[in-house]
């Protein structure tokens, strides 16, 4: 095979994976795009709309485990492929479900699917791209997830408004008929294929990865992100409606410009950047990190604190939040393949989700749907009211969602942390696959 044919087989490979995860992200967001017309079906307050969130997320990040274990010993190809079928499938099956119990199992059905999509994906990818490119492709890779979220905001909403929220619930599942096909006739690369140096590929501990110190202050990194990436998610088509006075589909296009806008932004400057500063600095990725997370604390008190009747000042500043928090994904997911040997990529993935799922994620859609319901009854009882009218409703989610820029600060600190410790632990990993390489010869 030519040079230019590997090349193209290889961005061909880069497209396929990247299309996957546009699909893993629109279809975990839909059920955020069709909040209110859910919750007005089966007469839910936003504790039962966190917990649609929180069940998916349980569910995926156990599962994730000997998910991502079998990432780094079976066919990533296969593994993947299965994911696919199965998280579409139960994505379209909620369009059948007539109770919130059904509802509530298919969300729990698509996070089963979707667990296998980060562990095989950033693994195999993490073979085709050496070190000093891998940001580029990883920010590339992950720019799914503002894509795939504008676009799930920006069909689910008006069809919905169109054909009501089971079509836009069947409609969503409907591209994995041509990404399973394409996803198949990749070739998989050897794992270590892309490393400056050779690594044995022995079958490692798992247990290894923990005693990489700078993991857990990612995982930790995580948790923080999670929180405020999916509580962001689930409530702000609800935050434009209650807030700012939008319509079903009209929410669901200002949450998708949000995404976009600042999804593509963050994760290009993310990629940028990643691949620069490491020539230089060792622990560059994790401090660009940190210095974004703290960034993002004035944009996101500026876009939520902004009155009714401001709506683009206030989706300008939730780009910029959401800008500044996608930066994370192509400097830190880059990160951690630094530290972490070819052979255990899938494993420490699965761990780092995992932890950041049930930690973080988890606890976002949940605990900020319910301080929503206690502050909305607190403005109620403070105003003298005996129900919390959709006007005490739309009070209590802008309170609630200031937790969003708290958490921020929290995230900023625990980054720079790690970037105080993953330049020892490179060293580490660089010594031991050079002690390994000549033991084996």
């Amino acid at each position: 095979m030519s040079q230019k044919a590997q090349k193209n087989t290889l961005w061909f490979s880069v497209v396929v994976l990247f299309a996957i995860n546009i699909l893993n992200f629109y279809d975990r967001q839909v059920p955020g795009a069709l909040v209110e017309p859910m919750r007005k079906e089966f007469h839910l307050n936003d504790t039962q709309i966190g917990l649609l969130a929180s069940a998916f997320i349980w569910i995926y990040a156990i599962v994730g485990v000997p998910l991502g274990r079998l990432a780094d010993s079976a066919s990533r190809k296969k593994l993947l492929a299965w994911g696919v079928i199965i998280w579409t499938a139960l994505t379209a099956s909620a369009g059948l479900a007539h109770t919130y119990a059904l509802l509530l199992f298919s969300r729990v059905g698509v996070g089963v699917g979707e667990a296998a999509c980060a562990p095989t994906a950033t693994s195999w990818l993490g073979d085709l791209f050496p070190p000093a490119k891998r940001s580029r492709v990883l920010a590339l890779f992950m720019l799914g997830v503002p894509v795939g979220g504008a676009l799930g905001y920006f069909f689910s909403g008006p069809l919905a408004e169109a054909y009501g929220w089971r079509v836009a619930m069947v409609f969503a599942a409907v591209p994995a008929l041509l990404l399973v096909p394409a996803l198949l006739t990749l070739q998989e690369p050897q794992r270590g294929a892309s490393e400056l140096h050779p690594v044995p590929l022995a079958r490692a501990s798992m247990w290894n990865v923990l005693r990489i110190p700078t993991l857990w202050w990612i995982i930790a990194s995580g948790a923080l992100l999670n929180f405020n990436a999916y509580a962001f998610g689930t409530f702000l088509p609800a935050f434009f409606s209650r807030v700012h006075g939008l319509s079903l589909a009209r929410s669901g296009v200002a949450t998708g410009v949000v995404y976009l806008a600042g999804g593509v932004s963050g994760g290009a400057i993310a990629g940028y950047l990643g691949d620069a500063i490491v020539h230089r600095r060792k622990d560059g990725r994790l401090l660009y990190a940190a210095v974004f997370a703290s960034l993002a604390i004035p944009f996101a008190c500026a876009g939520i604190l902004r009155p009714a009747g401001s709506l683009y000042s206030a989706m300008a500043f939730l780009a910029l939040t959401y800008a500044a928090l996608t930066t994370y994904y192509g400097l830190v997911y880059s990160a951690i393949q630094d530290i972490v040997a070819p052979n255990q990529r899938g494993s420490a993935m699965a761990i780092y989700f995992m932890a950041m799922y049930m930690c973080g994620a988890s606890f976002g859609p949940l605990l900020t749907g319910k301080l929503s319901d206690v502050l909305a009854h607190r403005a109620a009882a403070l105003a003298g009211s005996t129900a919390a009218t959709e006007a005490f409703r739309a009070t209590g989610l802008q309170q609630a969602m200031l937790i969003i820029p708290v958490l921020c600060s929290a995230l900023s600190f625990v980054l720079y942390m790690g970037s105080r410790r993953i330049t020892g632990d490179i060293r580490k990993r660089e010594a031991a696959a050079h002690l390994a390489t000549a033991d084996a010869s």
